[in-house]
């Protein structure tokens, strides 16, 4: 199956000359999601993670049901003030300003092997600070994954640790 059949683009969202890949239509589809999950539930298996995190907002669409599959739990990598209890932040540079992403102080045990998951890979910055950030608490980060990676951005040369995309675009 061809996950990209299941993906829509929609041109000039959030502005013009963006070009959107919206991951709506696969999950809206029981067979190709499934056939998505199987495939990053293969990927993510050999780095033998202890659990699965997932960026804000549709990395949890992403990981919550992998790690359900994979009989791992999930931690939620937020923006800051979204997380209820003591967190942990994390300050990262844009390209105009910073941003600031958190998980809870308890949800990470020292020397927890974590695979950092999100729906797409653009510049990689998100996905960047949230390597930094569990790694900043005393965890392994032992790789990450995206169901899209959009290479002409080069997002993955900013990742050090192994990283895997369903479907990927050039432009």
């Amino acid at each position: 199956m061809d996950i990209k059949d299941h993906i829509r683009a929609v041109p000039d969202f959030p502005k013009p000359g963006i070009l959107f890949y919206d991951i709506s239509t696969l999950l809206a589809h029981a067979d190709a999601w499934s056939v998505a999950m199987g495939r990053l539930a293969k990927a993510v298996s050999r780095q033998r993670p202890d659990i699965l995190a997932g960026v804000e907002s549709r990395g949890f669409l992403v990981a919550a049901p992998l790690a359900l599959k994979l009989g791992l739990g999930f931690v939620m990598v937020r923006k800051r003030g979204k997380l209820p209890g003591h967190t942990i932040p994390y300050e990262y540079s844009l390209e105009y300003g910073t941003d600031t992403i958190e998980v809870q102080a308890d949800a990470i045990e020292p020397g927890q092997r974590v695979v950092v998951l999100d729906d797409l890979l653009a510049t990689g910055g998100t996905l960047v600070a949230a390597i930094q950030l569990f790694r900043n608490i005393g965890a392994e980060v032992v790789g990450s994954a995206c169901i899209i990676e959009l290479r002409f951005l080069d997002g993955r040369s900013r990742l050090d640790v192994p990283f895997t995309a369903l479907v990927s675009y050039d432009a």
